[in-house]
């Protein structure tokens, strides 16, 4: 039997798993939710950072008329890291 301790789960093991989850949904959606954006970039760890931004210059890349807000988003992003 696993001791209390065992099933502990600690606060990046968890930003971690919700933002790969997160990222999944990113990933999919043609027009991604700014919501859900924008709490996944109040929890996502450093080292998932360069798969976000991946992700939102595919969408910039792959759209004929990329969103004025997308643009700014990525901007803002990459000054706050």
């Amino acid at each position: 039997m696993a001791t209390q301790s065992e099933n502990r789960v600690s606060r990046e093991q968890v930003q971690t798993a919700l933002s790969r989850v997160m990222l999944q949904k990113l990933r999919a959606d043609t027009y991604p939710s700014f919501t859900q954006m924008d709490l996944l970039e109040r929890s996502i760890p450093p080292s998932l950072h360069g798969e976000y931004v991946s992700i939102l210059l595919e969408k910039v890349a792959d759209d004929r008329w990329p969103s004025i807000s997308l643009l700014r988003r990525i901007e803002r992003f990459a000054e706050r890291v």
